[in-house]
């Protein structure tokens, strides 16, 4: 009981201590007629790259790897480690994380 007292009193404590600050900071911004949004062009989010893919598969161990195949959903790449072929399967998506060896 005495840690819900502690943290509720701590959470009230920062919340009165906020609220003086909030009424300042917004009368500090520039009073103007109108916004100025500066537009930024960001490349579309790729899926998982085949030479990402093949760059993960070769610092996880494989040689001699190769694309077997890709699909919207997931890139197959196949190689060789220390006991034979293998393969492994990365998710098409951003940062292509490992789905199964």
């Amino acid at each position: 009981m005495s840690h819900f007292l502690a943290k509720a009193s701590l959470a009230a404590l920062l919340a009165l201590s906020s609220v003086p600050f909030a009424g300042s900071v917004a009368f500090a911004a520039p009073q103007t007629d109108f916004v100025v949004k500066a537009q930024y062009h960001r490349p579309p989010v790729r899926g998982c790259s085949p030479m990402q893919a093949i760059r993960k598969a070769r610092y996880s161990g494989l040689r001699d790897v190769r694309i077997s195949n890709i699909t919207p959903r997931r890139v197959v790449v196949a190689g060789r480690d220390r006991r034979g072929w293998d393969r492994m399967t990365f998710a098409n998506v951003r940062g292509c994380p490992l789905m199964y060896r």
